[in-house]
Formats: structure tokens, C-alpha cells, sequence
């Protein structure tokens, strides 16, 4: 029998079989010669197909495989993703575009605010190792130091970063920030994009995270650097772990490592990562399987242990290093229940927050005591919404993955541990409340999904709510301008805010209104006798008026309320050194130091008592360190050189 041309002879199965070849088509088979390259001159067209029978059903096995996971995507509300690059639509970068736009309408205004006095001064404007730039020294001092009850290297190196290139430019600093945000948008669209493939679903989150005004204090706030940088890495984490899931790779798993030790070192509230994986291997990663999912569950967790192992040293260095800067609040002052319920409350006013964001502030006190019909509403409120996420595993794992992802993610911050003394912070939602978007995005559209006419009001819905949150986070961004701004609002949306009323007679007080700081300082002490910055803020405030006793008395009190205040004793020794009782103001400044020897101020008032006691060595040496500590202390620096200039 004659052999017959290939060509002449293909199939509709020989053609479609010949799709997974680089060309797409007959001729591009690497076996065809005349028709299918390689194939011995004379073979039939019968042996010429049977060679890929075997490719053939594998690839139509394949074929199938793709298509039930492409359903099952499609049933909750996912469509079948491609993580090429090819596959990244045009719109896409329009959206990234639109995205990076409105970041930068939002937070225009920050390129013209200053440092405020909340932690900045801490952070940046007064700390001498920040200020002195990027060096090998202040490296150094980074990744060893506690300074400000934190272990954030990556932060500080940031911050120092800022210093080398603007000086104390505060609104560089500031852009620094709303560049980061930006960043963080836009990689948290394209994440999303690489794991879902829903285009506008991911940009819905992306930009309700973008643009939401409770985020506003992660990004205007020079001091919450933290926040925007570890995020930055928490997302690139995500990035190398969908890549990972995708093709499993060493170089990729390193990646994942180091970007998550980054994250860390910028802010430890991210030790939740791992956790946030699991949840993402569930949905949309679905890497549990629909079938025996438990059988999957170690394996999935096993791989993971490193990251484990790097959040649980992250949170044995961060514990240590805020206990010893005191800011680990006691069981003693607050007690377990009382931290629990608070905790149930702020997970609900969080909500209550993201769904209608009104009277944000800088700080929420942290009440005496909560109605107990009050937590145990929210206690319920939670419990049922947590069994109902759980129930929807299998037909909308999207509202238990959001969920767990909210309710996961806040507890380092949520107050079970609790460090500081506010009651919650809109800072802690920047990560948290990605759930919730996600649970929005997804949820709503299939929710209405057997409705044909759902397509138009949820896209008006979306861009409207968008919309309000863009108006909403620039009106916010703006009381973000100066302290004075800051702590007035905070003042007008909150009750018994002793935290505002000192802050805010601090504002006062750097204007030279002493009567109106006095006032404040007052009204906080009486809401909170016993908060001990008050009475260290009012101290100064009456000795500049000439009631140097009354101030003393403040100063022995803020002491007795917290015996390790370095800046209490600092400011003890400078009441008692303006009375000429210096070498009790000696053993203050000693005592300042021996609990925080980088305090400048002290140093220096330290170095000025022993010249006026005639000790010039003493003071030369003491001076001489104020100096290196705060190269800009022009008092120091003037003393120094007048008591050089003395002994030559």
C-alpha cells in the first residue's frame, strides 16, 4: 500500500494534538518531516499517529483537568488563572496607573507637613542616631538597639535612609510613605491578579486598601513607616509564596525566606504570615484539594515551619524588647478579662470603622471598665460569624478565608498582649482589613451572580464607594498637618481622651501658650490622675511660669506612677539644678541615664552641672558624648568648646 501524505490524511484530533507544540499547528510538530517532521519517508498515516497516541491522551487528560478546575474556579466566583506574564491584560496597567493616581490626589497635601509631636521626634526629628544618617555605626546600632521599646532595624535603617538623602525635609519623609502605600496597592493588585485572575475584583481590593481612610495613619504618620514597609515585604512574601505554590522551587522558597524576614525586621506585627498562607493555600491557591483535604493539611503546614520558626523568634526578641522598655502593660494594671473584652469590642468597632469610617483618631483612651452587655454582643457577633465562614468553606471559601484572614492578622495587635496604653489603633487594620475587601469583592458580585441585570449597579456601587473613600481619606489626611490640627480633632471625636489633652498641651506649649498647656495638662490629669506624662508635660509647664515647686511635685509624682521615666528624672534634675541644688540634680540626670544612656538631653544637663560644681574634667567628658549623641545640640557643643578653650 502506498503511503499517504500526512498532510492529506490529518484529523481533527491530529491537529488539535499538535496544539501543544510551540507553533500551534501541524508544522510546527518537532517530530514532522513533510507533514510531521522526523517521521521515517514512507511510514503510513496510521503509524504515524499511532507514535502520539500516548502524548495524545495525555494531553486530553490534561485538557480535562483543566477544565473541572476552571468550573470549580468559576462556581466561586474565581476564574481559571494564568500566571504568565502574556496573560496580564492591558487594562491591568491602566489600572495600575488609575491606582498610583489616586494615592498621590489623596496624599498631595503631605509634601507640605511637618513632624508631629507623637513619636516622630522619637522616630526621627530628635533621635540622634537617625539624625546623624545612613552609616555603618548607626547599622550597627539598628540591629542591636531597643531604642523606643521596638526591634525594627530595617525601619530605623529606612528612616536613616530619608535623613542621609533629605536632612529633615518632613515632607520628603512624608512622600516616602505615600510612595510605599502606592507600592503596596498596586503589588497587592497584581498578587491578587496572579493567584485569582479576576481583574476587577482584585483591583476593588487593591484600591479600597489604597484608598480607605482609616489607612490614612499608616501612610501621613512619618513615625508608622513600619506599617507601609512591612507591608511592602508581607506582600512581596505572598508574591514568591504564589509562585512557589505554582512551581515549586529552592531559589523561589528563599525568596519567600528573606522577604518575610524583612517584614519582621521592619515591623513584627507581621509574624502572621504563615498563618495568612494556609488560609491562601484554601482559597484561591486551593492547594488543599477538594478530596481527603486532611491528608494534605501536614504537608502544607510542614513546609511552612521555617516561617514558623522566624515569626516565633520574631516574637520572643519583640516581647523581651518591649517588656524591658515598659511598655508591656502588667497583669496587675490590666487584667486578662479586661484585655479579652476590650479585645472582643475593638474587633467589632474596627468593622464598624472600615464600613463607615467616621471620627478617626490618633489615639482611643483605653476605658476603665466595659458594659458587659456591650462585649457579650460582640462575643456573640464574632462567634456566629466565625462558624458561619467556617460553614462556607466549601461553597464560598473566599468569605472563611477573608475572614480568618481579619480575625488572624489583628491578634498581635488586638490588646491580648497588650503594649501601650491605647485601646485600639486604625494602624493595626492596614493588613486586617484586606479580608474584609476580599469578602466584599467576591462575595457581592456572587451573591447577585443569577441576576443578568447585578453588572451595572455593582460596578456604579464599587466606584461610588471608591469614591467616598477618596474624599473621605483626603479630608482625613489633612488633620494630619500639624500637632495642632492633629490633637484638636482627636479631641473633638473622642470622650475622655487624657492622651489628646496632654498632646495637645504639648502643641500648646511648643507656641508659647503655657496658660492653655497648663490647662490641657490639668484636664488630662483629672480624667487620669494616675497618667504619669501629664504630670511630667505639666512640670516644665509650671516651672516656666515660676511655681518651680508645684513643678517638682509633678515631677516626684510621674516618677512614683512609673519609676523607670528617664524623662521625668531628666526633668527633675532641671527643676532642682534651677534652685541651685546641684548635685542632687547630678544623681537625677545619673538615674536618667543608667535607664536610657542614649538620652541626650540628660548627657548634656549632666555635662552643665558639673561645670557649675567646678568639676571641668567631669564635664568635658560628659559633654563631649551629648555631643556625639545629638551633633546638633548647639548648647552642648557651645559648652564643649567654652570649657576646651578654658584649659588650654
Amino acid at each position: 500500500m502506498q503511503p499517504v501524505a500526512f498532510a492529506a490524511e490529518a484529523s481533527d484530533l491530529d491537529r488539535w494534538r499538535c496544539r501543544g507544540s510551540p507553533g500551534f499547528g501541524i508544522a510546527s510538530c518537532p517530530r514532522a518531516l513533510s507533514g510531521c517532521r522526523g517521521t521515517p519517508a514512507g511510514q503510513t498515516a496510521a503509524v504515524r499517529r499511532d507514535h502520539h497516541l500516548p502524548a495524545t491522551i495525555a494531553r486530553m487528560s490534561r485538557a480535562r483537568r483543566e477544565r473541572r478546575a476552571a468550573q470549580r474556579a468559576a462556581a466561586v466566583g474565581v476564574p481559571h488563572r494564568d500566571t504568565s506574564v502574556a496573560a496580564f491584560p492591558r487594562l491591568g496597567l491602566w489600572l495600575l496607573l488609575l491606582m498610583a493616581i489616586a494615592v498621590a490626589v489623596a496624599y498631595w497635601p503631605v509634601r507640605q507637613f511637618g513632624f508631629v509631636r507623637f513619636d516622630d521626634p522619637t522616630y526621627v526629628s530628635e533621635n540622634p542616631h537617625v539624625l546623624g544618617g545612613l552609616s555603618w555605626s548607626a547599622v550597627g546600632w539598628a540591629f542591636t538597639s531597643g531604642y523606643g521599646a521596638n526591634w525594627h532595624p530595617i525601619t530605623w535603617m529606612s528612616h536613616m535612609l530619608d535623613v542621609q538623602l533629605f536632612g529633615l525635609d518632613a515632607g520628603a519623609h512624608h512622600s516616602v510613605n505615600v510612595v510605599i502605600h502606592a507600592a503596596n496597592s498596586m503589588l497587592l493588585f497584581l498578587v491578587l491578579l496572579q493567584m485569582t485572575g479576576a481583574v476587577w475584583r482584585s483591583a476593588f481590593v487593591a484600591a479600597a486598601f489604597a484608598l480607605h481612610p482609616i489607612h490614612v495613619e499608616s501612610v501621613a504618620w512619618v513615625a508608622e513607616r513600619k506599617d507601609v514597609l512591612s507591608t511592602l515585604f508581607w506582600t512581596l512574601s505572598i508574591w514568591a509564596y504564589a509562585r512557589y505554590a505554582v512551581k515549586p522551587r529552592r531559589l523561589t522558597y528563599v525568596l519567600l525566606l528573606a522577604a518575610f524576614a524583612l517584614a519582621l525586621m521592619a515591623k513584627p506585627m507581621v509574624v502572621t504570615l504563615p498563618f495568612a498562607l494556609l488560609l491562601l493555600d484554601v482559597w484561591p491557591l486551593g492547594r488543599f484539594g477538594s478530596e481527603r483535604p486532611s491528608e494534605r493539611a501536614w504537608p502544607l503546614v510542614r513546609e511552612k515551619l521555617p516561617l514558623f520558626a522566624l515569626s516565633l523568634a520574631s516574637s520572643c526578641v519583640t516581647y523581651l524588647v518591649q517588656q524591658h522598655g515598659g511598655t508591656v502593660a502588667s497583669g496587675v494594671r490590666l487584667p486578662f478579662a479586661q484585655r479579652l473584652a476590650n479585645a472582643l469590642v475593638a474587633y467589632v468597632a474596627y468593622l464598624g470603622k472600615a464600613i463607615w469610617p467616621l471620627k478617626l483618631a490618633a489615639y482611643y483612651p483605653y476605658p476603665d471598665s466595659r458594659s458587659a452587655g456591650v462585649v457579650l454582643g460582640c462575643g456573640l457577633l464574632l462567634a456566629g460569624a466565625s462558624v458561619a465562614a467556617a460553614l462556607s468553606i466549601r461553597r464560598r471559601p473566599y468569605i472563611f478565608v477573608g475572614w480568618f484572614w481579619y480575625m488572624g492578622t489583628l491578634v498581635p495587635a488586638i490588646g491580648i498582649v497588650q503594649v501601650g496604653t491605647q485601646a485600639m489603633a486604625d494602624r493595626y487594620t492596614y493588613v486586617p482589613l484586606v479580608g474584609i475587601f476580599m469578602i466584599l469583592a467576591w462575595g457581592v458580585p456572587d451573591l447577585l451572580r443569577e441576576r443578568p441585570w447585578s453588572k451595572v449597579p455593582i460596578a456604579v456601587g464599587a466606584c461610588a464607594a471608591l469614591l467616598g473613600c477618596a474624599v473621605a481619606a483626603r479630608l482625613q489626611v489633612g488633620y494630619w498637618e500639624s500637632s495642632m490640627a492633629l490633637w484638636r480633632h482627636a479631641l473633638a471625636v473622642t470622650r475622655d481622651n487624657y492622651a489628646a489633652h496632654t498632646y495637645y498641651g504639648n502643641a500648646l506649649s511648643a507656641r508659647g501658650d503655657l496658660q492653655g498647656a497648663i490647662a490641657e495638662y490639668s484636664e488630662a490629669i483629672r480624667i487620669r490622675p494616675s497618667y504619669p506624662e501629664a504630670h511630667n508635660n505639666l512640670g516644665p509647664a509650671l516651672a516656666q511660669t515660676g511655681r518651680i515647686n508645684d513643678a517638682i511635685a509633678e515631677f516626684h509624682q510621674a516618677i512614683r506612677l512609673r519609676p523607670n521615666y528617664a524623662d521625668a528624672h531628666n526633668n527633675l534634675g532641671v527643676a532642682l539644678a534651677s534652685q541651685g541644688k546641684f548635685d542632687d540634680a547630678i544623681l537625677e540626670y545619673a538615674e536618667a541615664l543608667r535607664l536610657d544612656p542614649d538620652h541626650a538631653k540628660a548627657r548634656t544637663n549632666l555635662g552643665l552641672a558639673f561645670r557649675a560644681l567646678g568639676r571641668t574634667a567631669d564635664a568635658v567628658r560628659e559633654l563631649d558624648q551629648a555631643v556625639k549623641l545629638h551633633p546638633n545640640d548647639i548648647e552642648a557643643r557651645n559648652a564643649l568648646d567654652a570649657l576646651v578653650k578654658s584649659r588650654r
